[in-house]
């Protein structure tokens, strides 16, 4: 029928580890998702910082890509925490975007059962992550899933100067 590899419905789908060389596509995948998000003016991300903090000598998180038919679809970015009430690792998923037109073809799906059986294997307790309160087309997807909010937990955050006034002088 002449369907080009981005139009193939049924295009297989592959998941595999990030490495140094996918710098510039992960700060793409980065700032197609903080557009997504309306962030986009918080990215302070550089090919640079992303080569250094997820590649060097310790990485500070783990990202697993997504290809449909040899295109890149979308990426999880997710790092290791710990449960002291489980006794156990778990799994935080950072980052789990999928290109829209890539969307609807099982491609999210894919990466987040890939971070899944990542954390089974690794004898995690539980794997979690955040999602803005207005995206109800990821709050669907993850209720489909069996994932269930969290509702009686609110993120709390330090950045920029608070974070420096604490560190350095223990805050107000």
């Amino acid at each position: 029928m002449g369907w080009t590899a981005m139009e193939q419905p049924n295009a297989t789908i592959t998941i595999r580890p990030a490495v140094v060389d996918d710098a510039p596509l992960i700060l793409a995948f980065i700032l197609e998702l903080a557009q997504y998000e309306k962030l986009e003016h918080t990215v302070t991300a550089t090919e640079e910082s992303l080569r250094k903090t997820l590649f060097g000598e310790k990485p500070g998180a783990e990202i697993r890509i997504a290809l449909v038919a040899g295109n890149p679809a979308g990426f999880a970015l997710f790092f290791s925490n710990y449960s002291t009430f489980v006794g156990k690792p778990g799994i935080y998923l950072e980052d789990l975007f999928v290109r829209p037109e890539f969307r609807g073809r099982g491609v999210g799906k894919a990466l987040l059962r890939e971070v899944a059986e990542l954390a089974v294997r690794r004898d995690c307790g539980r794997l979690e992550w955040s999602v803005l309160d207005w995206n109800q087309p990821a709050i669907s997807f993850y209720r489909k899933l069996g994932a269930v909010p969290m509702e009686d937990w609110t993120t709390f955050r330090l950045t920029g100067y608070a974070l420096q006034a604490l560190a350095n002088r223990g805050g107000s």
